[in-house]
């Protein structure tokens, strides 16, 4: 999943939507979860991120360790500035600027909610 993570930045939202549909179904299954558990529960129980949460993260490691690299041609590939929000032409680096989707704050905010409790 991590070397196909430049090309999820290139997909249509509506198309990431669906695989967190997916992903959704899967925890579900797996957790034997019943009907009414809300998505962000499941998602903060299993410690598993959201689709997007995932995708930011690894994008971030990956820039991180890219603009670290020996070959100048890998640092000059990812020292771009990213276009405006509204271009219509998506860079990778434009998922790092991307606001939050609705489930993953709804799962950070239940993860620092048990955080403040077993402190």
């Amino acid at each position: 999943m991590t070397y196909a993570i430049p090309v999820f930045a290139h997909a249509r939202p509506d198309r990431l939507y669906d695989l967190q549909i997916l992903q959704n179904k899967f925890c579900r299954r797996a957790a034997d979860a019943p009907w009414y558990v809300k998505n962000s529960v499941l998602h903060r129980d299993l410690e598993l991120p959201p689709i997007s949460k995932y995708m930011k993260d690894v994008f971030e490691r990956f820039f991180d360790v890219v603009s670290n690299h020996p070959n100048p041609l890998l640092v000059e590939a990812v020292s771009y500035e990213p276009p405006p929000p509204h271009h219509y032409c998506r860079r990778p680096r434009n998922v790092l600027i991307d606001p939050p989707d609705d489930l993953t704050v709804e799962v950070e905010k239940l993860i620092e909610l048990n955080k403040m409790v077993t402190d």
